[in-house]
């Protein structure tokens, strides 16, 4: 059989189900790990916004999407990745990391257990083949069976103050319950939905996994359906929300994370950083029983002079970007200390922010950097993460 995903002549662009909504309503593409995704509709400021003010849909359909069903998957998803995963519940999410030997990040992941015996990792796009392997070479000898089902899922992310409120007013919403479709339930079950926790329950007849998780610093929904039914999903929830429910793209998504202090894999993220550095110590369950990949070396330890994430503000226009050099003077006698991983002029706040890797000694809040934005050197303070937190 041919792979969907090429042709003779070589690899073909993949397009999400909503492509044709994203081409009707004017968005911009851009490519992202091989699929074509809408990088914006209007602009990114206007999107940004929206998600802060009031409520924006994304499209994430490109993220993987990968099952592990049986006995044993709880025990094989403790081994293979740095958390604990037996310990959550069905209907609980986790945040967790699948690590190399030596420690290093392959992919930050969040994991649902959607049964008793079937938990469902979501990967990032870039990542999905790679996650997919490892989890079948890790739960090798464990009663479970590995399924790369992501061409199986569609995923649409509702995230904002007004998300829950657009949730509850969308007709076709309710929970399987035998003969019925109890759309009173479905009320009762949102309104219960803590974060990172998840229901099933249907959409016009059709099921549908509904889950308080997002990737932008406010509260949301993130909504994982067949993808012949993403695009009436899509249309309802906008035409139900109107102007509360604006469409967002890629661009005002990376904002928004980085405002939240979200790490990025590719950024933040990689093979060559431990958990530890990147602030996510907290993440590896090094009391769970049992090994697990990489955990001899996240027990050694990265080395003492290891760079470690720090937030960076500016004040003024001149956002610092992905690679900018971090200086410990603005003098030409300066000692490099670190590198931008991620920077923007941040839209909520109205100044410049920048996540980093910097020298330990370097790293003390409050501490006076200089970043090198295009020959110039501006001063930068270093910040606890997030920058920004919604509001309680």
């Amino acid at each position: 059989m041919t792979d969907p995903g090429t042709t003779e002549s070589g690899p073909t662009e993949r397009r999400s189900p909503l492509d044709a909504v994203h081409r009707a309503a004017g968005a911009s593409f851009t490519d992202f790990a091989g699929w074509q995704m809408p990088v914006r509709y209007s602009s990114d400021l206007a999107e940004h916004h929206a998600v802060r003010t009031h409520a924006g849909i994304f499209d994430l359909s490109h993220m993987g999407e990968i099952i592990l069903l049986g006995p044993g998957s709880a025990a094989a998803l403790d081994f293979a990745l740095a958390g604990r995963l037996s310990a959550i519940e069905i209907g609980q999410a986790k945040y967790s990391l699948l690590l190399d030997e030596d420690g290093g990040i392959i992919d930050d992941l969040v994991v649902y257990r959607t049964g008793d015996d079937r938990y469902m990792v979501v990967a990032n796009a870039a990542n999905r083949e790679v996650v997919a392997k490892e989890l079948v070479a890790r739960a090798e000898g464990f009663d479970t069976f590995v399924s790369d089902e992501s061409d199986d899922v569609a995923l649409v992310a509702l995230q904002g103050p007004d998300a829950r409120a657009v949730l509850e007013e969308t007709p076709g919403f309710g929970v399987d319950d035998g003969p019925s479709n109890d759309v009173e339930e479905f009320d009762v079950q949102l309104a219960a939905l803590k974060y990172y926790r998840a229901f099933p329950a249907t959409f016009e007849g059709e099921p549908v996994l509904v889950a308080r998780t997002g990737y932008t610093g406010e509260d949301g929904f993130e909504l994982y359906v067949a993808p012949d039914r993403a695009a009436r999903l899509w249309e309802a929830l906008t035409e139900t929300g109107g102007p509360r429910v604006v469409p967002a793209g890629l661009a005002s998504r990376d904002t928004l994370r980085l405002e939240a202090g979200m790490p990025l894999y590719g950024h933040e993220l990689n093979r060559d950083i431990l958990p530890v550095q990147a602030g996510l110590g907290r993440v590896v369950a090094l009391a769970k029983e049992g090994d697990f990949v990489g955990r001899a070396a996240i027990e050694a330890g990265p080395p003492t002079d290891a760079p470690v994430l720090v937030g960076l503000a500016a004040e003024g226009r001149r956002a610092a970007r992905a690679d900018y050099e971090v200086y410990d003077g603005e003098g030409a006698d300066a000692a490099r200390v670190g590198v931008v991983t991620s920077g923007a002029l941040s839209p909520t706040l109205g100044h410049p922010v920048a996540m980093a890797f910097v020298a330990p000694d370097a790293a003390e809040p409050g501490r006076e950097l200089y970043v090198d934005v295009r020959g110039t050197r501006v001063p930068a303070s270093v910040v606890p993460l997030p920058f920004y937190k919604r509001p309680a």
